[in-house]
């Protein structure tokens, strides 16, 4: 019983318990995958349905997580699946427990508000967004930002983290950031402002005139493989058409 309840496993070499970072960071891409298409679902169409469900999804794999073993975690279980071949890199258990009761916090405040009251506000946004950047930050980048609050106030510093970044000589002054990677950077992001710009102009035009002619023309059929997924008043609305438009 003592192995099934416990956090993080003990490893030659390391203080404290430990967890597989590799596993860590593909269940945090899965979750947020499935985050950011539940969030979408609702910023664009309304539609609640998807949070929901997956706020129930959350928080069940928060709670195994924080109070029953990381193991036994659903996305723990798919992500080190897809990780299964890679060599592992084991960062310290305590941050992480840290980080994931507070992601388990964010999930029962969001079911209690989403689910439970069925409430729909700034509160909601705000702890959707922060749990997608928490998300993306970990899977992304491997940057756990609860684990940076966890220095701030655990009385035991973090150890082993990711890429050896708690060893104070861990910086790599190789690779600096200068003015040339600023420079092609703002070059870069004003190419993309100024061809978005070029493409979006004429078809806005055409729409524009097309509904200020009251004629929705050929423009406005909509696809049958729109049709076929019920997502035809999306693709009007897309689109620039009227909802009178076939």
């Amino acid at each position: 019983m003592e192995r099934v309840l416990q956090f993080g496993e003990r490893v030659d070499g390391y203080e404290v318990r430990v967890l597989n970072e590799r596993e860590v960071r593909a269940a945090a891409g899965i979750l947020f995958l499935f985050a950011l298409v539940a969030f979408m679902n609702s910023w664009l169409k309304g539609d609640f349905f998807l949070t929901r469900v997956f706020v129930v999804a959350f928080m069940i794999d928060f709670t195994i997580r924080v109070l029953v073993n990381p193991r036994y975690a659903p996305s723990m279980i798919v992500g080190a699946l897809f990780v299964r071949r890679q060599q592992q890199e084991y960062v310290g258990a305590p941050q992480k427990r840290f980080a994931w009761s507070v992601g388990l916090g964010l999930s029962v405040a969001m079911f209690f508000l989403l689910v439970v009251r069925q409430v729909v506000g700034p509160l909601n946004l705000a702890i959707c967004l922060t749990c997608l950047t928490l998300l993306f930050f970990e899977s992304a980048f491997g940057i756990c930002i609860a684990c940076k609050v966890y220095d701030l106030v655990s009385k035991e510093k973090a150890v082993a983290c990711p890429g050896g970044v708690c060893a104070t000589d861990a910086r790599d002054d190789r690779r600096r950031f200068g003015v040339a990677d600023l420079a092609i950077l703002s070059v870069f992001v004003g190419a993309i402002a100024i061809t978005s710009s070029v493409i979006s102009t004429k078809p806005a035009a055409q729409a524009a005139a097309s509904v200020a002619d009251g004629r929705s023309g050929d423009g406005c059929k909509v696809p049958g493989w729109a049709v076929a997924i019920g997502h035809a008043e999306m693709w009007k609305l897309h689109n620039n058409c009227s909802s009178a438009s076939h």
